[in-house]
């Protein structure tokens, strides 16, 4: 499988997964909050080069990917994602620059569950800010999916990325992760000069 084959793949991967959140958010009325960037400003966030191969294509694709790539290279220390805009000084508020090419770890915060491995119920994988805010939704939410209310497991859809490319599927901080991606698609390019067209 080509890089612009897995790429795809991923793509149609993260088209099922938006399907089945879409569900569960409106069956569950829980989602994240309106303009909160609590997760998005953490450079923590762990994340493959694999899940960000869209978004490496895309920004190639808009001739931005070696500018990127090189601002990235330069980080003296893990910073937020290169792709988060923030409105605020802490950083805690903003929205994602490029939101139909995010990553896994973005498509399943407040979308997808965890099993608690001593109690064995379900758990929503999400945010204090969301818990605190919403703190009634959150309650309801989390005894529904522990009876009748589909929610798609978090770590069903590491597994089938993994699928995909077990190598690629490695987890680094998020930026490194989308160095790394945006590494492998110019090397791609410089190798197959655009012959395949790009992954979108």
């Amino acid at each position: 499988m080509s890089l612009v084959e897995k790429a795809r793949a991923v793509q149609e991967l993260f088209s099922e997964l938006e399907e089945e959140a879409k569900t569960f958010h409106q069956e569950g009325g829980l989602g994240c909050l309106s303009g909160c960037g609590f997760c998005c400003s953490n450079p923590k966030v762990p994340a493959s080069p694999l899940e960000f191969l869209p978004l490496a294509f895309d920004l190639e694709s808009k001739g931005i990917a070696d500018e990127i790539a090189k601002q990235l290279a330069m980080e003296e220390e893990p910073g937020s994602c290169v792709v988060y805009r923030k409105l605020s000084d802490d950083g805690k508020k903003g929205f994602c620059g490029n939101y139909s090419q995010r990553g896994l770890i973005c498509r399943l915060f407040a979308a997808s569950a965890r099993r608690n491995q001593k109690t064995g119920r379900k758990e929503l994988i999400t945010c204090k800010p969301l818990k605190e805010e919403k703190a009634e939704a959150y309650r309801v939410v989390s005894e529904k999916i522990n009876d009748t209310m589909e929610i798609p497991m978090a770590s069903q859809w590491y597994t089938r990325l993994s699928d995909i490319d077990d190598h690629l599927n490695q987890l680094y901080p998020i930026n490194q992760a989308i160095l790394m991606a945006l590494e492998l698609v110019l090397t791609y390019r410089f190798y197959t000069q655009g012959e395949e067209g790009t992954a979108q």
